[in-house]
């Protein structure tokens, strides 16, 4: 059955009909007996959030993971299989080993890391998508600085399955219940409160002045009461985390009036797609129920690709959204970028700008700066309750936690110089310091593990995620693999600047040196061919492009090269008096 088919699901004024896939209890029980039965796909975190926005119906008119012919229009069209406008591939992706022969007709449980039932998969369509493909169509680049095209490249699985769902339970969540609501419940709340026009706002960032006086604004062009919807599933590496936004956002909610805003909390993994992405986000706000939704200035952008450009024009978006209204079914609120002008002691619209008039703003990479080194983020800019959220959150550098990741060659060094760096911190006596080597790793966390490419990603993410829990709790993370992948290694950046600092050490000791070296002899056997897949021989080693440090021992002895480091660190604010 196509994803797109005709849905029976929930009449209501607010946005059309909605396809809520959850089985009605009879059916639901019928099914946890079935899937008792059936081959297992255990989803990760991405998928979770697909699989719940499909079953709660906000990815109505979708009945499902997209079979092949809805994903190849999509890709090309933006229309589903039918016509349907629709802009953003919905795919279940799983590996190989994991796909056996599970072929269309077949059935087959999604199930929770936890082990819980979600829902049973028809199977429709198998196949392995070209990938580059994919990203050139729905992200316009394969340059992986974009964050949706690394994660299409570089983490996704290489078979697709497409088909129906029959849902048996939504994935549990523990935190902010009372914010959470399907779109059923949320038109619900609406009629209940006889509110006939809403205006959708989507946020991943903290709410300012600014943000609130540009809401009222739509608000009050638009006729409609206010929802503020953010995303609080997968949003762009490295912005704040959803437990500091949402308590940011409650703190907001006092200087907005309660008679005409609401605030829910929206699972959405994001792929920041850009136009793509803002005219799913203006799909996915009808289905909540919202007559219009506001559409910002490069809307769901993903900042600037490898040359420094960025990826889309900032009111692409809005020109995308504003030509397809009449399909989609939802108005584009009026945008109006608010700016605080010093002599009018207000924020105003940037058009209405008086000649002469000074227009202030923070962007929000001042605004982490200010932060970060303890400056003050002035009353016209936040609120106050904000920014002592923020500040519990984002403590000055000399108090935050953060991971020092050498990488290079083996025998090139690092591992003495991060026992140096490790030793002169443990002296300072400012933070609790945990040295993971790569050897220690793999002798306590890893042991289970070979050598082929596969599981030295899994043990260098693993060296991450163990990193990252110390980063989080304020200590301090000295990592020394070798971590040959710049795919691996980003992926590990990415996991620990979401709880504090991260500084790589690229070890830059050249592959002949190391040879020399060969402490160990594992270069003369991978010469001999006794190891294969050795990283520099038969395995290449991907040197790093941006890192904070590039140390030479060829030319500095290793005490030298960790004060290079601790100078480093003290230039950042992470050491010293700060």
């Amino acid at each position: 059955m196509s994803a797109s088919a005709t849905a029976h699901g929930l009449p209501a004024p607010h946005g059309g009909t909605l396809c809520e896939l959850i089985a009605e209890p009879a059916r639901n029980q019928a099914l946890r007996e079935e899937a008792v039965h059936l081959p297992s796909i255990d989803l990760r975190e991405r998928q979770l959030y697909d699989l719940e926005l499909l079953l709660t119906g906000a990815f109505s008119p979708l009945r499902g993971f997209m079979g092949r012919e809805d994903y190849t229009r999509v890709c090309k069209e933006m229309r589903l299989a039918d016509g349907t406008l629709w802009p953003m591939p919905i795919m279940l992706d799983i590996d190989a080993d994991a796909a056996g022969d599970i072929a269309a007709g077949d059935r087959v449980a999604l199930r929770h890391p936890e082990g819980m039932v979600l829902a049973v998969m028809t199977v429709s369509d198998r196949w392995e998508p070209d990938l580059k493909a994919e990203a050139k169509a729905v992200f316009g680049s394969t340059d992986d600085a974009h964050p949706g095209v690394f994660q299409l490249l570089h983490h996704t699985r290489a078979i697709y399955l497409g088909g129906a769902l029959e849902g048996v339970e939504l994935p549990p969540h523990h935190t902010f219940k009372h914010l959470r609501h399907t779109p059923a419940e949320l038109r619900a709340w609406f009629d209940k409160l006889g509110w006939k026009s809403i205006v959708g706002f989507q946020t991943r960032n903290p709410i300012h002045r600014s943000h609130v006086k540009m809401m009222r604004y739509a608000a009050g062009q638009t006729e409609s009461n206010l929802l503020i919807q953010p995303v609080v599933g997968i949003t762009r590496p490295g912005d704040i985390d959803y437990f500091v936004r949402v308590r940011c956002y409650q703190e907001v909610m006092r200087y907005l009036p309660a008679q005409t805003t609401t605030i829910s909390l929206l699972p959405l993994a994001m792929r920041m797609g850009g136009p793509r992405e803002a005219m799913w986000h203006a799909i996915i706000r009808k289905n909540y129920g919202c007559r219009h939704f506001i559409v910002g200035k490069d809307h769901a952008g993903p900042g600037l690709d490898s040359q420094g450009k960025p990826f889309y024009d900032e009111w692409a978006s809005r020109e995308l959204v504003g030509a397809h209204e009449k399909e989609l079914g939802i108005h584009m609120a009026p945008f109006e970028e608010m700016v605080y002008v010093e002599e009018c002691a207000q924020h105003v619209p940037l058009s209405e700008v008086p000649e002469g008039g000074r227009p202030l703003n923070i962007s929000g990479t001042e605004l982490r700066r200010r932060l970060r080194e303890g400056l003050e983020v002035p009353d016209w800019f936040s609120y106050p309750e904000v920014v002592e959220r923020l500040r519990e959150a984002f403590p000055p550098r000399s108090r935050q936690g953060f991971t020092v990741f050498f990488t290079g060659l083996s025998g090139s060094g690092k591992s003495t110089i991060a026992n140096i760096l490790t030793a002169k911190l443990m002296e300072t006596g400012t933070r609790p310091v945990t040295l993971l080597d790569g050897d220690m790793v793999r002798k306590h966390l890893s042991s289970e593990l070979g050598f082929s490419k596969e599981h030295r990603e899994i043990n260098i993410q693993r060296i991450g995620f163990v990193a990252s829990e110390i980063t989080k709790n304020r200590g301090v993370a000295v990592c020394a693999p070798i971590a040959p992948y710049t795919a691996t290694r980003r992926r590990v950046r990415e996991m620990i600047t979401e709880a504090g600092g991260f500084i790589e050490v690229f070890v830059a000791t050249p592959l002949e040196v190391c040879e020399e070296r060969d402490r160990k002899g594992l270069y003369a056997k991978a010469r001999a061919g006794l190891i294969k897949g050795f990283t520099g021989i038969d395995d290449p080693y991907e040197e790093p492009q941006h890192a904070e440090v590039v140390v030479d021992t060829t030319r500095h002895s290793p005490e030298e090269l960790a004060q290079q480091v601790l100078l480093h660190l003290e230039r950042q604010g992470f050491i010293g008096s700060g």
